[in-house]
């Protein structure tokens, strides 16, 4: 089964601008899994979101992925 497309904006507060690490925020959150059906969490510190998204972001070296990598506590 196909996942719904979800709309989400910036200026709705859903999501986080380039510069402020990108990301969704709990609004954003609440909306996507009410849309879907999903059950998507905010990241820990420790959880496995966090050590997915570290691993697989190692190889951003841009401006946005530095942000994105810096918001989450990557090293």
């Amino acid at each position: 089964m196909a996942k719904k497309n979800v709309n989400l904006s910036v200026g709705r507060g859903e999501k986080l601008s380039v510069k402020a690490g990108s990301g969704l925020t709990a609004k954003g959150r609440a909306k996507y899994n009410r849309e879907t059906g999903s059950k998507l969490q905010a990241p820990t510190k420790s959880g496995p979101r966090h050590k997915s998204f570290c691993a697989r972001s190692q190889s951003w070296k841009g401006e946005r992925g530095k942000a994105a990598r810096q918001r989450w506590g990557c090293r």
